[in-house]
């Protein structure tokens, strides 16, 4: 057949058939490669999708887990192991203060010490002219002396009646009389004596004395004052008005809380706004061991040396009292719940579940509070409770922080 015949049949020569369908060949092969290798492709990011979906929808059903729980800060009471130190308001007062007043009643000759002057006990303050006193001792005196005149007539009169009542010549009756004249003549003897040593007395009390060492704070009188013995014994009547200043005191009023922690002979330190940088140490001299029941406070006096004179009486102060540690247990104060039924701390157990206790609180020292009963020791509370936050409520205990590291002080340039 000719080739022409063969072209119309299709049918090709034996050597390039061959070729040609070899090389079909090798073109199916390389597409069925291609297409297994863009299938295998396809898989894989198939599988990558289903695989990043999953591990996203676990991660949002991890996070929304997370995001679920309920994280506290958590903190344990603790026993306090230094006391509290109480400030409370004092006056200054001289250990010692006194208004000195006329014993005698007269006008004021001369005053010799004035305001801010030191005195020593028994130094002479101011003198008064007492012509009244004088001439009421010069009339006790010439009274003594009468009395005196009479008793030794009664007595010779006596001792002669006593010689005739040996002789029988008066009878006992009238002996016994002149006895009598005799011990009634001496009685007023004594008692003109006793007059005249009361007027020597009084006129004593012309020379207004320190009756101790002190400050003469206050002058009341002026040279030619009536001076009136009958009304000195009011304070704003007095001549002057006297005061020790080393010690000093101060009187301080401890609320019946802290009433039981203070005793004699514990430490105080007193400051005054005046004096900055300046303290001053004292100690508790006695406490009036009752509390005042309308004040429900106990009086403190506290004794203060001021031997240099730096403090003033009548000045105002501040007393720091140190009080001693209680074994009271003691939350801080944004561990308390107030709700409808009364005052509650959240507790955690082992579980994670809040247990709400009801407590009695003691003392409040502003940051912490002590708490009396309804809590122990071991109990784990909840800091900054949430106001929803219930019974039973499952909670995460939220790790605690590192605790700040203090910044290190840099050298001088």
């Amino acid at each position: 057949m000719t080739e022409q015949r063969h072209a119309a049949l299709t049918i090709h020569p034996t050597g390039e058939s061959d070729g040609e369908l070899l090389r079909r060949r090798q073109i199916v092969r390389r597409t069925r490669w291609l297409v297994l290798v863009v299938l295998v492709l396809l898989g894989l990011g198939a599988a990558r999708t289903v695989f990043v979906r999953i591990a996203n929808a676990r991660a949002l059903e991890a996070g929304t887990t997370e995001r679920a729980k309920q994280y506290v800060q958590t903190a344990l009471p603790r026993v306090p192991t230094a006391g509290q130190t109480l400030s409370l308001p004092g006056t200054l007062q001289g250990f010692v203060q006194s208004p000195i007043s006329a014993r005698a009643s007269g006008y004021l000759k001369r005053w010799t010490k004035d305001i801010g002057s030191r005195v020593e006990k028994g130094e002479l303050l101011a003198e008064i002219e007492t012509p009244e006193i004088d001439q009421q001792l010069s009339q006790a005196v010439a009274a003594r002396a009468q009395a005196a005149s009479g008793l030794e007539l009664a007595r010779s009169t006596a001792e002669r009646w006593e010689a005739l009542r040996k002789k029988d010549v008066v009878s006992q009756q009238e002996l016994d009389e002149r006895r009598s004249a005799v011990a009634q003549a001496t009685s007023n003897v004594a008692a003109a004596d006793a007059n005249v040593q009361r007027l020597k007395q009084t006129e004593g009390f012309k020379r207004v004395v320190a009756p101790f060492a002190g400050v003469i704070t206050r002058r009341n009188v002026d040279v030619g004052d009536l001076i009136d013995a009958g009304a000195g014994g009011g304070a704003g009547r007095a001549l002057f008005l006297l005061a020790q200043t080393d010690p000093l005191r101060v009187y301080i009023n401890v609320p019946q809380a802290y009433a039981q922690l203070v005793k004699t002979g514990q430490p105080v330190v007193v400051t005054q706004a005046e004096l900055r940088g300046q303290s001053f140490k004292g100690q508790v001299a006695r406490t009036a061991g009752s509390i005042d029941t309308t004040t429900r406070m106990m009086q403190v006096e506290v004794s203060l040396p001021n031997s240099d004179g730096a403090l003033l009486p009548g000045a105002y102060v501040q007393v720091s009292l140190p009080l001693a540690a209680s074994r009271t247990l003691s939350v801080p104060s944004n561990a308390l719940l107030f709700r409808a039924e009364g005052t509650r701390i959240a507790v955690v157990d082992a579980q994670g579940r809040v247990n709400l206790r009801a407590v009695t609180l003691g003392r409040n020292y502003g940051e912490n509070v002590e708490v009396i009963d309804g809590l122990e020791k071991t109990d784990r509370m909840v800091l900054n409770p949430s106001d929803s936050l219930a019974e039973g409520d499952v909670v995460a205990v939220a790790p605690e922080a590192p605790p700040a590291k203090a910044p290190t002080p840099k050298a001088p340039a």
